[in-house]
């Protein structure tokens, strides 16, 4: 099985852009909050490593993910195993101050005064969520997460 993998590739002032590859192929973005030497709650990106990936069914986020999307919902996928963290799903959302340390999906990117934005957040959502949930339920319940930001300012295409 190829390993799903979440690569930074480009920093902001207080954001992190990052590819998301399922089975070895992009799925989408990943917009995060900025990496840091040390922990700052609710505004640091996860740090490197690897996780586990589950169906989280009984948090906060589910009550409005499930009438949002009933056919497709089953749980937020949940990034586990993190020191430190805890409550860290892959979801909407478009900016840096919407992400408190989660990865948000995007089809599109953006740089706009210093910072990434990702853009049409629910059409990637949609299109990743089921690839995720796939993965989780044949096993392939784990995340690497790597940091390969491009020091020229420019995401990195590798």
């Amino acid at each position: 099985m190829e390993p799903i993998k979440i690569i930074r590739v480009a920093q902001g002032k207080n954001s992190t852009l990052s590819h998301l590859y399922i089975g070895g192929l992009f799925a989408c973005y990943l917009l995060e909050d900025a990496i840091r030497p040390e922990k700052v709650p609710g505004i640091t990106c996860i740090p490197e490593g690897e996780y586990g990936l589950s169906l989280n069914s009984w948090a906060g986020m589910n009550a409005k993910y499930a009438p949002k999307y009933p056919k497709l919902h089953q749980g937020m996928i949940e990034i586990t195993e993190i020191p430190n963290y805890q409550l860290v799903f892959i979801h909407i959302g478009n900016y840096h101050t919407q992400t408190a340390g989660c990865p948000l999906t995007g089809s599109y990117w953006q740089l706009l005064d210093g910072d990434y934005q990702v853009l049409h957040s629910a059409a990637a959502y949609r299109y990743v969520y089921p690839l995720l949930v796939g993965e989780i339920e044949r096993g392939n319940n784990r995340v690497e997460v790597l940091n390969q930001c491009s020091t020229s300012g420019s995401p990195s295409l590798r």
